[in-house]
């Protein structure tokens, strides 16, 4: 039985927190299942009448009850024996929430706990995994007709509050990475970085931090043992879902950024953060009080330290599409009026007015779907700058109906 429930899990499957996308083959429409958080490492091709199945897969809908939902939208009957088959291939690709998924994940935070660092997941797949290539591959972020060059900034030499950049593959958006860097290459740079980034498979902690070092093709980045056990012991709540590190790529695209631009060699070192809450949520009395609770405590402990530090908020802004869960793929001119928006919505980063910041995104009921939101206003809460400045803003399309994210990399002074 699933915990809590009186529900036999066999007969009302809940499905897991997986993303989706849809694909073509020809005529013939598919959607593709995957597990986000990395626990599994399958991905399961549908057709659109079994996705129509797995979608009721929420733990209130029987299999019976699916079945005559099935004939109401499809006019014919659901055979027993084909959906017991899938729900099968389901539990057997750690699709489903059960006792198999719980083992697994219980599994797997031993493993991440024994292992000696956090290792590059993406290194071979979203850039280069030699560090002389890697080198070139981000000079040519730098020099590309969208990066910012090597021209003196404007705020050369002063000291560097923080940073907003994207967390995109960054073969597509490097050079939206490389403004962002660029600021803090000729800045006045501090001891220690900051990184809170974007859980994109969620926590239900709202934060995770790990006291990992993180390896690259650059070499080895240090978490800041100080911070982070003085983290623990007053918070301890906050680590219980580290595993999200593992496989989750927001910290991990920003650190070869972070080790080409800190000048003299990576002395520095990080706290590596992920988090995951919406605007919306923040209307929910104990989210804002857990959300608050760790602020303050990692304000008063990064007060403590005597370290100066900065702030790296990894996110995305805008989602648009069928991938995301539109009904079609975007227009042009829906493009342009999320752009619109997204860039009113960062004049309240710019001015670092983190309420004002939530409230713009909770009164379009998030339409635009800002992953981004927990990092960038995390950030907003933590930073003491004078001046924030969006440097630059682009889009990347995710698939084949034009589905797309959209980002930016800013800087604060």
């Amino acid at each position: 039985m699933m915990p809590g429930t009186s529900k036999d899990p066999a007969q009302y499957p809940v499905l897991r927190n997986l993303q989706f996308s849809p694909i073509k083959e020809g005529d013939d429409q598919f959607v593709v299942l995957w597990d986000p958080s990395g626990l599994s490492k399958e991905k399961l091709v549908l057709p659109l009448n079994y996705f129509f199945i797995v979608q009721h897969f929420d733990g209130d809908h029987s299999l019976q009850e699916i079945g005559g939902l099935y004939l109401k939208r499809f006019g014919e009957f659901l055979l027993p024996a084909k959906v017991d088959q899938l729900v099968a291939d389901l539990d057997a690709k750690l699709f489903l929430e059960g006792g198999r998924t719980e083992q697994a994940k219980q599994q797997a935070h031993e493993s991440y706990r024994q292992a000696p660092m956090r290792r590059a997941q993406f290194a071979g797949r979203s850039y280069e995994a030699d560090g002389e290539k890697l080198q070139k591959q981000i000079d040519g972020f730098f020099t590309s007709k969208e990066g910012p060059d090597f021209k003196p900034s404007a705020n050369s030499g002063k000291p560097i509050r923080g940073l907003v950049a994207p967390t995109y593959e960054l073969k597509q958006a490097g050079p939206i990475y490389a403004w962002a860097y660029k600021e803090l290459q000729e800045a006045q740079q501090p001891s220690v970085y900051v990184i809170v980034g974007t859980a994109h498979a969620g926590l239900e902690s709202l934060f995770a931090v790990t006291d990992k070092d993180f390896e690259t093709p650059l070499g080895i980045v240090s978490a800041d043992r100080q911070i982070v056990d003085l983290l623990r012991s007053r918070a301890p709540e906050y680590f219980q879902e580290e595993i999200a590190h593992q496989t989750e790529h927001a910290i991990e695209y920003q650190l070869p950024f972070l080790q080409y631009a800190v000048t003299g060699g990576m002395g520095a070192t990080i706290v590596p953060i992920l988090s995951s809450f919406s605007a919306d949520s923040l209307r929910d009395a104990s989210v804002r009080d857990r959300v608050e609770r760790f602020i303050s405590s990692l304000r008063d402990i990064l007060a403590a330290s005597g370290k100066t530090y900065s702030l790296i908020a990894a996110g995305e802004l805008a989602h648009l599409g069928m991938r995301y869960g539109d009904s079609a793929p975007p227009t042009d001119f829906s493009f342009h009026r999320c752009m619109q928006s997204d860039l009113e919505m960062l004049k309240f980063v710019e001015e670092m007015k983190p309420d004002e910041f939530a409230g713009y995104i909770q009164k379009e009921n998030d339409r635009r779907r800002i992953s981004g939101f927990s990092p960038i206003y995390t950030l907003l809460r933590l930073i003491q700058a004078e001046q924030g400045q969006v440097l630059r803003y682009d889009r990347g399309i995710t698939d084949q109906y034009n589905s797309t994210a959209t980002f930016a990399s800013m800087s604060f002074f």
